[in-house]
């Protein structure tokens, strides 16, 4: 355990290389050196969870009690920690000490190629899981209870062989809080889209706090998960900040009975609800095609999806399904298939939406776009309760081997790894907070985000405040676009990953 003065030091010296956005080492013409940037997605992973025990990190053994230590609803400290199945205490695991447990030594001795749950991943959980940055109703406000305390040793995986060997950024933030329907949506456009008129039943009920009522059968995280006293899929003035689905196939509705087989039914389903409106906000897309700049989403299984969209839900083999092995597509992670820009049978959607092994064959014939983000499918995402650590693991590392094989793509693109968001997994460091560092949205819990190039910063942990939008500011300063609107004016901008001299 540190020192409380070597603590200290270690605060200091942070909140000075976060005081102000990175800048690289070189000029403007240094980094118009870079002709790439690649953005892999992963899911749901907090820092602590997979890194907290990277060498020359801020990681799990600098968390403070009051951080380590998780709280009732009520303020008081739990006793132990609870692992809840349903409203069941999970019998696979024991009663917990009350902090940061290894999932993958005893006395739970999980591996990390075992589909383990999936705590709750909540625009409004996460709010009050971080508790005003003291990081300590992570167990209280979860469906799985102490299990989101869980971390594992990282160094088994190929990923962590990348950070040792380019730069791992550990003050890197979710841009929103919440889950992944919202931080994709961030990724994109910095902002949360919109939901007028939304019915009443979607719309969350709030305190006079602005958190959200608990279930009268919810008074205490030792008897039971938390429950609450409504659906909070859109806030009272109308943001969706929950997921929602899209307006156009693929998506978790079917298309309307005799309706176009492109488009989903407008009286939704009980368990999705109503589909979202088309939304029209400006994109980072958007503000590259301006100016030019060739750009695409790739998706894993986006073609096979889009096929699968057109069943009936009851036929469906590919989306929200792994059964038998299928790919698993969730639609809620393709953000610019809720643009009415990119609609079906529109000529942007053709140039700019595009199947994952559209990007498999960019990269190998050296054809790959300024622009590109990848959202892998499914299996291959790191989600917990449907796919496991080891199998994306191995996906992501595969594409970054091939992006190296290839040695002119590789000689000028910048590759950023990161994860939507953190799966309600714990992280001990405060998101910052303030005038230019935050707003409603977020930023939320830590993440991981690896910066892999040539032109990265060998061997490095970056300790600069970076969120999800600093991957939109680095696209964005590279090619001297038009700076979205919700962009944090005090987030750096990855250039401080960089070495362009």
């Amino acid at each position: 355990m540190l020192t409380l003065a070597r603590r200290i030091v270690l605060v200091m010296l942070a909140v000075l290389v976060s005081a102000a956005p990175g800048r690289a080492e070189g000029t403007a013409a240094g980094l118009a050196r870079i002709a790439h940037i690649l953005v892999i997605y992963a899911e749901n992973r907090s820092f602590d969870h997979l890194y907290g025990s990277f060498p020359g990190a801020d990681g799990i053994a600098n968390a403070t009690m009051e951080q380590r230590t998780q709280l009732d609803h009520d303020g008081s400290k739990l006793p132990f920690l609870t692992v809840w199945k349903g409203n069941e205490a999970d019998a696979r695991f024991p009663k917990l000490p009350n902090g940061p447990f290894r999932i993958d030594a005893d006395p739970v001795n999980a591996s990390l190629a075992d589909v383990l749950p999936s705590p709750i991943h909540a625009f409004y959980h996460n709010a009050e899981q971080i508790n005003g940055g003291r990081n300590n109703m992570f167990a209280a406000m979860s469906n799985v209870g102490g299990w989101s305390m869980g971390y594992v040793d990282g160094s088994k995986l190929r990923l962590w062989q990348w950070a040792k060997d380019y730069t791992l950024a550990d003050r890197f933030f979710m841009g929103a809080h919440g889950g992944s329907f919202l931080n994709h949506q961030y990724l994109v456009c910095a902002c949360a889209p919109t939901f007028p008129g939304a019915p009443a039943e979607i719309v969350a009920k709030l305190d006079a706090d602005g958190r959200m009522t608990k279930a009268a059968d919810s008074p205490s995280a030792t008897i039971g998960p938390v429950k609450v006293a409504s659906n909070t899929q859109v806030t009272p003035d109308g943001f969706a900040v929950n997921t929602s689905q899209p307006p156009y196939q693929p998506s978790g509705i079917a298309p309307a009975p005799g309706g176009d087989p492109a488009l989903v039914d407008p009286a939704g389903t009980k368990i999705m609800g109503p589909p979202m409106p088309a939304q029209t906000a400006l994109t980072i897309g958007d503000t590259l095609s301006a100016k030019g700049i060739a750009w695409a989403w790739y998706a894993g299984g986006f073609n096979a999806a889009s096929a699968d969209g057109a069943r009936a839900l009851a036929d469906r083999q590919v989306i929200y399904t792994g059964k038998g092995g299928a790919l698993n597509f969730q639609p809620h992670h393709q953000p610019f298939n809720y643009y009415s820009r990119f609609a079906p049978g529109t000529a942007a959607r053709a140039q700019h939406l595009k199947d994952g092994e559209d990007l498999m064959a960019a990269i190998d014939a050296g054809t790959l776009p300024p622009v590109a983000f990848y959202k892998p499918v499914g299996i291959f995402t790191q989600h917990p309760s449907y796919t496991d650590l080891v199998r994306g693991d191995a996906h992501i590392a595969d594409v970054l081997e091939r992006v190296r094989a290839n040695p002119k793509l590789w000689a000028d693109t910048v590759i950023i790894v990161t994860y939507d968001e953190n799966g309600g997994f714990w992280d001990h460091v405060p998101p910052p907070h303030g005038e230019g560092w935050s707003d409603r949205w977020g930023p939320g819990t830590r993440i991981p985000a690896l910066v892999i190039s040539p032109f990265a910063r060998k061997g490095v942990v970056d300790h600069t405040a970076y969120d999800t939008d600093s991957i939109l500011k680095l696209i964005t300063r590279r090619f001297a676009l038009a700076p979205l609107p919700g962009l944090r004016a005090n987030m750096g901008d990855l250039t401080g990953a960089l070495k362009l001299d």
